[in-house]
């Protein structure tokens, strides 16, 4: 074998996947086409679920670092509507102003400290496999050579070769809309409201927010204190487009001109970009020693979604290759990988899918159902639930056998203040190396026996946090809790239950092997 992973693609979900799989102790070949870092606009920002699992692994403050401004306020466009979370005092959903550009430049420098190999200008043209491994045909600056290892994860986008050359099906539709975004100061003709609205010279005023015409649909959107603004257009066309074109200023012009119905003069753009919306899921995220992730796997019909859902697929799916690589891994485990990230794949096209109707619809009833859905907004359960339901914090992911009722089970660990005879830390800061982790909350000497077999796997800690939510919990690398021992539970039904949850997920206790 001449590497244990290949990774094809070096976007925000290869590169992540690299990382974890390095933490692991697994050596990642990373084969990007492009000979270069891309400069094209995609991405603006980065938010959900992912950056708290950032913070995990302590890469949350280099994020921040590399933003290009203060983060936003947590108010985010739904539909045609908005989710306006400023009025909570623990908003479910956060956003960072970090382009994609910037991102794949920090977890490039992150896997280069990682020792990770990423060749560039090097094309997969094609990937066959056996029951053993898989050979990738590769196509490089000196001319073609193959590459083999035992897993191949395509992380190479929505037209992937790697999805087509495992004969995965991709179903979904396209929608005959192009929008276009574009981040741009404003010449002396052009005033910014107090309210948000655009007073321009020779026109009149242009309503901040979404304005829906006969020809489109455009967005006006300011931060207070910024010469910045962010305009959108969306207009139905059935062009197709190649994601690395880049997208010149008239031709932004030109489609707000279409949908306004007049020009509106702008001074320098800060960011131009252009994207189609596709509702897309693979049918299997594995296809026997490929597997795929990102965009590969799954296209959503909004924004703002796709690398918090392609990241943490690298993340489920790093710590599982890595325990069958090194011979841990129970038969069943890597399936688990398409059981759980097909599933939060689907709780994400349901809301994205959801805004699709709630944007498309130009009629008085959709105009109305928009209507209904922003007063729905005001109430905080709706807000909490939906907000959740948009960064992928509320995933819970179906977790076997008798610990699977318990409350917590299945979900992300929160990141609980611990004390120890060694100080004091925290749920983040211990899974910092990405090693599971079985926390007795609880001084149960029961649980740390039950969990003997697994010690060269599995860190057990005895520590104390105030309100513990459980007497004991076992958590994977990707922060989900894989087993929860109920507050003051039975010590004959705790020890099995926590030796078969992690058999489970960790393999044949130790004196078995």
């Amino acid at each position: 074998m001449d590497t244990d992973v290949i990774i094809v693609g070096a976007g925000p979900t290869g590169l992540m996947l690299a990382c974890e799989l390095r933490l692991a102790g697994v050596r990642p070949l990373v084969l990007e086409r492009h000979p270069y870092p891309r400069n094209t606009p995609k991405a603006g920002g980065l938010g959900g679920q992912i950056l708290e699992l950032l913070r995990y692994r302590g890469l949350l403050e280099r994020c921040e670092a590399a933003c290009t401004g203060p983060a936003p306020a947590p108010r985010f466009p739904f539909g045609g509507v908005h989710l306006d979370l400023t009025r909570l005092a623990d908003p479910p959903l956060h956003a960072l102003p970090l382009p994609q550009q910037q991102l794949e430049r920090l977890l490039n420098d992150r896997a280069a400290e990682l020792g990770i190999e990423i060749r560039r200008g090097h094309q997969v043209t094609g990937a066959i496999q056996d029951q053993t491994a898989v050979t990738a045909e590769v196509h490089g600056p000196d001319g073609p050579y193959r590459v083999v290892a035992p897993y191949l994860a395509g992380c190479d986008g929505a037209r992937s070769r790697i999805r087509d050359a495992a004969g995965i099906a991709f179903p979904g539709i396209t929608y005959p809309e192009v929008n276009r975004l574009a981040q741009v100061t404003f010449p002396d003709t052009v005033t910014l409201l107090a309210n948000g609205d655009l007073d321009v010279a020779g026109f009149g005023t242009v309503q901040g927010g979404f304005t829906r015409t006969d020809r489109g649909l455009l967005g006006v959107g300011a931060s207070p204190g910024s010469p910045v603004v962010s305009l959108y257009t969306t207009e139905e066309e059935s062009t197709e487009y190649d994601d690395d074109t880049p997208m010149s200023m008239t031709e932004f012009q030109d489609s707000f001109r279409r949908v306004l119905g007049a020009d509106l003069p702008a001074g320098e753009a800060v960011r131009l970009s252009r994207f189609t919306f596709k509702a897309r899921q693979a049918e299997q995220f594995r296809g026997g020693r490929i597997l795929l992730a990102g965009d590969a796997a799954h296209l959503f019909p909004a924004t703002g979604v796709a690398i918090n859902a392609g990241m943490l697929d690298a993340v489920n799916l790093a710590w599982k290759l890595a325990a069958d690589i090194h011979g841990r891994a129970p038969a069943h485990l890597l399936d688990t990988y398409h059981d759980e990230r097909s599933f939060a794949a689907a709780r994400t096209m349901l809301h994205t899918r959801a805004q699709v109707a709630l944007r498309r619809g130009t009629d008085p009833a959709s105009e109305a159902l928009r209507e209904v859905m922003q007063e729905l907004f005001t109430d905080e359960q709706p807000l909490r639930r939906m907000g959740a339901l948009v960064a992928g914090s509320d995933i819970r992911y179906p977790v076997p056998g008798p610990s699977g009722g318990h409350p917590l089970a299945g979900a992300f660990a929160p990141d609980l203040t611990l004390h120890s005879d060694r100080g004091m830390t925290s749920v983040g800061e211990l899974l910092r190396t990405a090693r599971p982790l079985l926390l007795d909350l609880a001084d149960r000497k029961d649980l740390r026996q039950a969990a003997r077999d697994w010690s060269s796997r599995v860190e057990v800690l005895t520590v104390k946090t105030e309100d513990r939510p459980a007497d004991a919990l076992l958590i994977r690398p990707d922060a989900h809790i894989a087993w929860a021992a109920a507050v003051g539970g039975s010590p004959d039904d705790a020890a099995p239950a926590l030796r078969e949850a992690l058999a489970h997920w960790f393999g044949a206790p130790e004196s078995h092997i």
